[in-house]
């Protein structure tokens, strides 16, 4: 209990708990290694963990699966139980806005031309919507698991939203770009019209999207006139298949643990260090399943990053239990 207990402190705890217990039970591989790679940074881009390790020192890290976080909280939906198993990551394409003007002083506000009121505009459109939907193999993968036809993705959209409008917040977010303003700057003092403003935007782009794709989203929501659009930061999503022989072993394990319940592919809406393995090693098949079934998704997603993140020590078992089983399976 206590920050960071879900993310991903629990998960670690698992992993190393399954190998002590292989360790101890006297378990060594038959064939390859079973490696746990445990980094601090990738809240800060990896720049000291997976990503140098993986660029720097890759014969250290070289794997041909991963399994890292991103996914395996019970989702319940619609009288079912699903299990979703990330495959891929969303790229991360953050950018600045900037609005031009001229200063003043603030007691004349028609002496200058306020940059901050050009950014209102900006912000009201972003508020109103969202990039239009796109379509991508995950969600498509959710909604054949669920029975919900998927060519109209506006309709399956709100099909969703009517059956589990929880599930359709955090579902949303994977059927396109997405743009999130969360940070404003202008003028430095009070008493001073800002000559320029700016806003931080945080946008997120589908596997494989580029940064031509991502501005074009973006413009389609904010018109093409009256403001700079500069990107800040620029990494292109990925995605291992879905269909794999990990995929195979995960599904087993769910269906042991918890007949009946469904396993499907998923895309991060966020960011995890798998991509980095995925971009490192081609061949390499990078999941993220940590398995909990006590504690489900809607109860666990709010938690984190907050002051009150828990796990149930049943669901650490459950974890560690997939772990020590998956590496005698594949080693």
């Amino acid at each position: 209990w206590g920050r960071g207990a879900l993310d991903m402190k629990s998960q670690v705890a698992a992993e190393i708990a399954a190998v002590l217990d292989l360790r101890e039970g006297g378990w060594s591989p038959a064939a390859g290694e079973l490696k746990v790679v445990v980094t601090a940074d990738e809240e800060a881009g990896a720049v000291h963990g997976a990503k140098f390790l993986c660029e720097q020192h890759p014969e250290k890290v070289r794997c041909d699966m991963v399994v890292n976080e991103g996914g395996g909280e019970v989702i319940p939906f619609d009288g079912k139980r699903l299990y979703g198993v990330c495959v891929a990551e969303k790229g991360v394409f953050r950018f600045t806005l900037t609005a031009e003007g001229t200063a003043g002083h603030a007691s004349i506000p028609r002496i200058g031309d306020n940059a901050l009121l050009k950014l209102a505009p900006l912000i009201e459109a972003m508020g109103a919507r969202q990039p239009s939907l796109e379509s991508s193999p995950e969600p498509e993968a959710f909604l054949a698991a669920v029975g919900i036809p998927s060519e109209d993705l506006a309709v399956a959209l709100a099909r969703v939203r009517d059956l589990d409008p929880r599930f359709a917040v955090l579902f949303e977010p994977t059927l396109g770009v997405t743009i999130s303003p969360t940070m404003v700057s202008a003028s430095d003092k009070i008493n001073v019209i800002p000559s320029r403003a700016q806003i931080k935007v945080d946008c997120r782009v589908p596997p494989g999207r580029d940064q031509a794709h991502a501005e074009a989203q973006i413009r389609s929501v904010l018109g093409t006139n009256g403001y700079g659009l500069a990107f800040d930061e620029m990494v292109i999503g990925n995605r291992s298949p879905s269909e794999t022989e990990l995929m195979g072993h995960i599904r087993n394990f769910v269906e042991q643990e918890d007949p009946g319940s469904l396993v499907f592919p998923t895309v991060l809406p966020g960011f995890t260090d798998s991509r980095w393995y995925r971009e490192a090693f081609p061949e390499c098949v990078a999941y993220g399943f940590f398995p909990q079934k006590a504690m489900d998704m809607y109860e666990a997603a709010p938690l984190i990053h907050g002051a009150d993140e828990r796990i149930p020590v049943e669901d650490l078992g459950f974890a560690a239990r997939f772990f020590r089983d998956l590496a005698v399976k594949v080693l």
